[in-house]
């Protein structure tokens, strides 16, 4: 996997995954890549450092502030994603590919799917993303 620092023509910059610099060029080239905040496709890579995997690790710890901060974001995003996509359950890799196909209506959709049926939907460019996770309250821990 290649991490792109990427920005869109208004100056969003966010970051993409992507399994080659190959898989990048054809995504951008068919305007598969949005920018999260205002959905442009006229998106360009930004200059970044390579990133060099060593025995230690430095990444300082998120503080409790802004971790919480992330954990709330997270929720609101998962509410408003329950609220208003329809909830296909474990059919949602065929679905997904239907809507890409234009086989089944455009809307939003969640649901589950195995790591090899997500693998195969983003090297077949079909655009998905994983939904933040639930929150675990501390009664539900042993």
């Amino acid at each position: 996997m290649i991490r792109y620092a990427l920005a869109c023509d208004h100056a969003h910059e966010f970051e993409g995954w992507f399994g080659s610099s190959d898989d990048y060029d054809a995504q951008a080239d068919a305007g598969q890549i949005g920018c999260p905040t205002c959905g442009s496709t006229a998106v360009t890579k930004q200059i970044m450092a390579p990133m060099v995997a060593g025995t230690k690790r430095n990444t300082p710890a998120l503080p409790a502030q802004a971790r919480e901060v992330m954990m709330a974001a997270m929720a609101q995003v998962r509410q408003h994603v329950e609220d208003n996509f329809d909830y296909v359950g474990d059919a949602f890799a065929t679905e997904a590919r239907a809507i890409h196909d234009g086989k089944s209506e455009e809307r939003g959709i969640y649901g589950e799917a195995t790591p090899a049926e997500v693998r195969k939907l983003v090297d077949d460019g079909v655009p998905v993303a994983p939904m933040p996770g639930d929150s675990i309250k501390k009664p539900q821990l042993n």
